[in-house]
């Protein structure tokens, strides 16, 4: 009398099948690539365009030190005093222009805060890369 073995389960797998998955993966973020739009944030790019000059006597300069205390044309200010300042400045100019010069360890806060209170009342802000002594 034969025993029969027991069919042992084959614990190997098929690589074609594991392939077959990465390649339609492949394909799939391919087609979704594609569709994603690269301009969400709709930026507009810097292009050349007439530049416009600004005397200097109509810049008004606010400066942000490191400590978030604000001087406006180098007299100290504080925060209402100076949201006041550019308001009337943005009422007497048809064109109002700002520099903004931060120090290097200025609150980022305060410089948005500054940037907010110009675009709320439609005033050009120009960014310092250095502070002017």
């Amino acid at each position: 009398m034969a025993l029969k073995k027991r069919s042992k389960v084959s614990a190997e797998f098929s690589m074609s099948s594991l392939t077959d998955i990465i390649f339609l993966l492949l394909i799939f973020f391919m087609l979704t690539s594609n569709l994603i739009n690269p301009n969400a944030l709709n930026l507009k790019m810097p292009g050349k365009s007439k530049t416009t000059s600004v005397s200097n006597s109509k810049i008004t300069d606010v400066t942000i030190k490191s400590n978030g205390r604000f001087y406006l044309n180098r007299k100290k200010v504080g925060a209402s005093r100076l949201e006041a300042a550019l308001k009337r400045l943005a009422k007497k100019e048809s064109k109002p222009t700002i520099t903004i010069s931060p120090e290097p360890n200025a609150p980022i806060e305060k410089v948005a805060a500054v940037m907010d209170i110009a675009m709320r009342y439609h005033i050009s802000a120009i960014m310092s890369a250095e502070l002017n002594n």
